[in-house]
C-alpha cells in the first residue's frame, strides 16, 4: 500500500455558522431570522467550544495502514442542551494524495443502522479512482453509539438479536413478549442515552465534525441507510452539502417500519422475474418448464421442510428458512437458481453444495452474534445501535396496539408471500418510547446524484425513486438489470463514469441517467454485498437484516 503524502486541514473559522443550525433539535439550514435569546446564545457558546476541537490524529492500530489515522472528538449527547452531557465520537482520516488538486473531504458511511464507519476510508481508498483520491480527504466515523463512539448496549442474549421472526398463531404471544422484554432491557441499560442516537443527531455530528475540520462544505458517499443520513444532512444543513453521492436509497417517507416492508414488496416482482429465467433454462436446471411449475417446485420444497426440515450443511433448515433465504436470493436469478436445485437435492437427501445453499442456512438469524468483536465494543452493539435509530427516529410510524402487528403480518403473507409475515410481525418498536423530536421531512432542492440497481433486495427501485422525488434537486442515475446492494464502483463504465466525474467535478448530469448492467458488474455488486466485512474492520458491515 502506498505511502500518502500529509496535508494541513484548511485552518478557516466556522464556528459562527455551525451554532445556528445545530443549537436547537428541530435544526434547519438557516439561521434565526430573530436575535438570540440567552439561553440560544448560551448554545451557541457551547457549541462554539466543541467547534475548538483540535483532533489528536494518531496511527488507528498498530497493524494498520500509516495513512489511515484515527482520531476521538466530543459531542453533545443532546443537541438541545450542548452544556450537558457529553459523548465520545471516533473518527478517522486518510489525507489527499496530492495537496495541490485537493477539493476538499469527502465523508461516507457504509450503511447500518449501527454499521461501523471509522475503516471506511480504507474502503473508499480501496475502491475510488486515484483521480478522486487526489482530490479529497477521505472521512471515516463510527456514528454515534456505535463502535467505538460511546457504544450503546442493551445486555441482549444472541437469541434475542434474531429479529426478523415469521408469524405464526401459536407463537405470537412469545414474540410479542420478546419485543417488549427487548425494548425494557434497552431502556434499562441505556434509557438515558438511547433516545438522542438518532440519524439527525448524527448527522449534526457531522456537521459538528465539519466544522472542527475546518471545511466549510462536505462531500460524502453514502450507501443504503447512509442515503438516509445522507438526505437528512442536506436538510438540515443544505448550504453545506457539496458532492453527494447517495448509493442504494432509502425512502425517507418510508423511515423505518415501511421501509423493512419494502423487502417483502420488492420481493415479490423479483420472485416472479426468477420464475420467468429458471422456465426459460429449464432443460439446464430442470426446476420446471413454465413460471408456475417453477414456482410450484419452490412452494413444495417450502411444504416439505415446513413437515420435516431439510439438513443443510448439518442444521435443519425449515420452510420459513427458505422463504426468509429465498427473498435475499431471486434478486440474482441466477443465484437463487442454483440454490433452489441445491435445495432439491439435499430434501431428497443426496449430497449437495453448502456453499451454494448458503442464502438458505441461517438465513433468519444474522446480527453480530458470534461476529468477532472488538473489545471495547458490547456483542450486541449493531443491534442496540439499530433499534436506537429505527425505533427512535419515527416512533409515530410503529403502532402500540400488538393485535395490529398480527393482523398485518396475516394480511401481509397472503399479498407477500415470500416474506411479508416477517417484515410486517411485532418488532420492539412497538414498545419503545417516544420519539424525542418527529421524523426529517426531506424535501429540498440540494444537488445530488442517487444511484439505484434495478433489482436491490435490501432498498427496492422503488425506494431509491422515492428519495429521488423528494430530492427535488437531484438527479437519478438507474442501472437496468443491475442486481446487489450497492453500486458504486462496480467496473461498469457507464455507473462508475458519472459517478466519479460528479465527485471530480460538481456537476450533475443534465437529465437522469440510466445504465446497463453488464455481468461483471453484477458479479461485482454481489461481490461487494457478500464482503465479509470492510478492510481492517472487525465487523461485518453487510447483512440480510440491515440496510
Amino acid at each position: 500500500m502506498r505511502r500518502r503524502r500529509l496535508v494541513p486541514l484548511l485552518a478557516v473559522s466556522v464556528t459562527a455558522t455551525l451554532a445556528p443550525a445545530l443549537a436547537t433539535s428541530t435544526a434547519t439550514a438557516a439561521p434565526a431570522a430573530t436575535p438570540p435569546t440567552a439561553s440560544s446564545s448560551a448554545a451557541k457558546g457551547a457549541l462554539d467550544r466543541y467547534a475548538k476541537q483540535k483532533p489528536q490524529w494518531k496511527r488507528c492500530e498498530t497493524d494498520s495502514p500509516a495513512e489511515l489515522e484515527c482520531a476521538t472528538i466530543k459531542v453533545p449527547l443532546d443537541y438541545r442542551v450542548p452544556g450537558g452531557k457529553r459523548i465520545d465520537l471516533a473518527i478517522s482520516r486518510i489525507k489527499s494524495t496530492a495537496p495541490d488538486k485537493r477539493h476538499g473531504v469527502l465523508f461516507s458511511n457504509p450503511g447500518g443502522p449501527g454499521g461501523r464507519g471509522l475503516y471506511m476510508p480504507l474502503m473508499m481508498q480501496e475502491a475510488l479512482p486515484e483521480s478522486v483520491q487526489q482530490k479529497y480527504d477521505l472521512i471515516g466515523f463510527d456514528p454515534r453509539g456505535v463502535g467505538r463512539s460511546s457504544p450503546v448496549s442493551c445486555d441482549l442474549e444472541p437469541e434475542e438479536e434474531d429479529w426478523l421472526r415469521p408469524y405464526k398463531k401459536e407463537t405470537f404471544d412469545k414474540d410479542v413478549a420478546w419485543a417488549r422484554d427487548v425494548a425494557n432491557k434497552c431502556k434499562e441499560k441505556a434509557g438515558d442515552t438511547l433516545p438522542h442516537i438518532t440519524t439527525r443527531n448524527t448527522a449534526r455530528d457531522m456537521d459538528l465534525l465539519r466544522a472542527i475540520l475546518g471545511e466549510k462544505k462536505i462531500s460524502y458517499v453514502g450507501y443504503s441507510y447512509g442515503t438516509y443520513l445522507g438526505a437528512v444532512y442536506t436538510q438540515l444543513f443544505p448550504g453545506r452539502a457539496d458532492r453527494f453521492v447517495l448509493d442504494s436509497a432509502v425512502d425517507p417517507k418510508r423511515a423505518w417500519r415501511g421501509m423493512i416492508q419494502w423487502w417483502a414488496e420488492g420481493a415479490e416482482p423479483a420472485f416472479d422475474r426468477w420464475t420467468e429465467w429458471a422456465a426459460e433454462r429449464s432443460e439446464k436446471y430442470g426446476l420446471g418448464d413454465t413460471p408456475k411449475e417453477v414456482e410450484r417446485t419452490f412452494w413444495d420444497l417450502v411444504a416439505q421442510a415446513d413437515e420435516t426440515p431439510i439438513e443443510i450443511d448439518g442444521r435443519p433448515t425449515t420452510g420459513d428458512d427458505i422463504r426468509s433465504g429465498m427473498r435475499g436470493a431471486v434478486f440474482s436469478p441466477e443465484y437463487a437458481t442454483e440454490g433452489v436445485v441445491e435445495l432439491k437435492k439435499a430434501a431428497a437427501g443426496d449430497p449437495a453444495s453448502a456453499k451454494k445453499l448458503a442464502a438458505f442456512a441461517g438465513s433468519g438469524r444474522t446480527g453480530t452474534a458470534g461476529a468477532a468483536v472488538a473489545a471495547e465494543v458490547p456483542s450486541d452493539n449493531m443491534t442496540a445501535s439499530f433499534w436506537a435509530v429505527v425505533c427512535g427516529d419515527n416512533s409515530a410510524a410503529w403502532s402500540r396496539d400488538p393485535g395490529s402487528y398480527r393482523r398485518d403480518a396475516i394480511k401481509d403473507k397472503r399479498r407477500y408471500p415470500l416474506f411479508g409475515d416477517f417484515a410486517s410481525s411485532i418488532k420492539p418498536c412497538a414498545f419503545w418510547d417516544k420519539s424525542v423530536e418527529p421524523a426529517t421531512k426531506v424535501n429540498n432542492k440540494v444537488g445530488s446524484l442517487v444511484v439505484q440497481n434495478e433489482w436491490d433486495s435490501q432498498t427496492p427501485l422503488p425506494s431509491g425513486q422515492a428519495l429521488h422525488a423528494d430530492l427535488k434537486g437531484s438527479r437519478m442515475l438507474t442501472v437496468l438489470g443491475g442486481e446487489g446492494h450497492g453500486v458504486y464502483p462496480s467496473g461498469n463504465a457507464c455507473t462508475d463514469g458519472t459517478v466519479t466525474d460528479h465527485l471530480l467535478t460538481g456537476r450533475l448530469p443534465a437529465k437522469d441517467v440510466t445504465c446497463k448492467a453488464t455481468a461483471d458488474s453484477n458479479a461485482e455488486a454481489r461481490k461487494n454485498q457478500k464482503r465479509d466485512a470492510l478492510p481492517g474492520s472487525p465487523l461485518p458491515e453487510r447483512a440480510p437484516d440491515r440496510f
